[in-house]
């Protein structure tokens, strides 16, 4: 195990790091743009691309990086729906993701305004239509960013901090212990079960909201 982990944690790190972390970024930023989300394991990339790290500078730069590709994602899904949504939901892959999910999204951000665009960030699905909802909505491109923006941060540290923290140990262990990599597959494991699982109880808290449009208690989109 510690000899194949070796070799792939060395084939990483040999790439460039700027290339590296350049994919990261691009890998992000399909992610989060047009339904692109939906296929593109963004989230992968950035763990695979973190476990190169070696440097501070290398960790800041690839979460500054990560960040800047998600934000730019977001504002091209927010501006493609803006100027091209009901095409774009018209479309083949717009039906195929169905009017249901479509309904979804609109009645969450109608109910819970700037909280929708926070929270869609870590839930499946509505990460990618979220950006292009609130696109066809009132809710201005200012205020959307405003909320985007502390998610993707989050986001990014998280996942970055996981991946480089998990081979970092393993690195300085890997002589010493014959499980070392069971170990690093362990954190990395572990990390992708906790993330399912809140994903999963955050969708649920979340999902009264989903399923019916707003009422008189509800937050509005003007609201925020």
């Amino acid at each position: 195990m510690n000899e194949f982990l070796s070799w792939v944690l060395d084939l990483v790190q040999g790439v460039d790091p700027v290339l590296r972390t350049a994919l990261a970024g691009l890998a992000i930023l399909l992610e989060t743009s047009v339904l692109v989300g939906l296929v593109v394991p963004g989230d992968t990339v950035v763990i695979v691309a973190s476990t190169g790290v070696e440097t501070p500078a290398q960790f800041v730069s690839l979460i500054v990086v990560v960040i800047i590709g998600a934000l730019i994602g977001e504002s091209i899904g927010f501006a493609l729906g803006r100027y091209f949504g009901p095409r774009i939901r018209d479309s083949r892959l717009g039906r195929r993701i169905g009017p249901v999910q479509w309904q979804r999204a609109e009645n969450y951000l109608d109910r819970r305004g700037g909280i929708a665009v926070f929270i869609s960030r870590f839930l499946p699905v509505l990460h990618s239509l979220i950006p292009l909802t609130v696109g066809m909505s009132s809710m201005s491109y200012r205020k959307f960013i405003s909320w985007t923006v502390p998610a993707c941060v989050i986001w990014a540290v998280l996942y970055v901090s996981v991946g480089s923290a998990a081979a970092g140990t393993y690195r300085e262990l890997a002589d010493q212990l014959h499980y070392a990599g069971y170990l690093f597959v362990g954190i990395i494991a572990g990390f992708l079960v906790l993330v399912f699982v809140a994903k999963k109880l955050l969708h649920r808290s979340q999902e009264r909201h989903m399923d019916r449009a707003g009422d008189g208690d509800a937050t509005t989109v003007e609201d925020e």
